[in-house]
């Protein structure tokens, strides 16, 4: 079997954590998060740590189980409004936040993994998020510099990988994922389908096997939904 494949999310991040490091969480909300890695972090009790996501989770689900511990030091994110512990540890001053605009979180990963260390955005001028960062005017437009973002760990969830680590996501669950997967030091990736090299379409594949340190097949994924909208009878 390939020195890639461990059996689980506590065998697969053995080694990779410290406190104060910096981990990448892929999923949008509660959509393709990497929710066995999470539990095994919490169960590690490692501390201090940076978190780049989305968002962080809901209270008692997702990266949400991380700020109950108390293990995150500082989150950035784009979007923080479903989670009252976030809240409440933010306004207290217990945690600290680095905002992003979506899209620009989502470059700053890309351009992370791309090893590009800075770029220039619109987004954001003449905000609050533009305070202390650079500015620069291309062709009559005042342009934002945002620095690209590496972190210590990725943790990744997909729908199907092989042996050999190569990935494929399922719509919309592929979100912050692959970008993030690109800009850790260490990737490790938890799927639903773990098979042998050769079954998946080689033009399918969207994150390739050589961003991929460790991967595990996961089980009894919960996938929940943050809000269930259904049509009323």
């Amino acid at each position: 079997m390939s020195k890639k494949v461990y059996t689980d999310a506590k065998s697969a991040l053995e080694g990779t954590l410290f406190d104060g490091m910096t981990i990448l969480a892929g999923g949008f909300g509660l959509c393709g998060i990497p929710e066995h890695m999470i539990l095994a972090i919490r169960d590690s009790g490692v501390k201090d740590l940076t978190v780049a996501s989305n968002n962080a989770g809901v209270d008692d689900f997702g990266l949400g189980l991380l700020l109950q511990t108390r293990q995150v030091k500082k989150m950035i994110s784009s979007y923080v409004g479903e989670n009252k512990t976030f809240e409440a540890q933010y306004l207290a001053g217990e945690l600290e936040l680095e905002f992003n605009p979506q899209g620009t979180l989502a470059e700053r990963c890309r351009a992370g993994g791309a090893g590009i260390p800075a770029f220039f955005t619109k987004t954001g001028v003449g905000t609050l998020i533009a305070e202390g960062k650079e500015t620069r005017e291309f062709d009559g437009v005042t342009y934002l510099m945002e620095r690209g973002l590496v972190g210590d760990l990725s943790i990744v969830k997909a729908w199907k990988g092989d042996t050999a680590g190569n990935v494929v996501f399922r719509k919309t669950a592929r979100n912050f994922n692959a970008p993030m997967a690109t800009a850790g030091k260490i990737c490790v990736v938890e799927v639903e389908e773990l098979v042998e090299p050769g079954q998946l379409d080689p033009d399918g594949i969207h994150l390739p096997s050589i961003y991929v340190d460790r991967i595990f097949q996961g089980s009894d994924f919960e996938k929940r939904i943050e809000f269930r909208t259904v049509t009323e009878d």
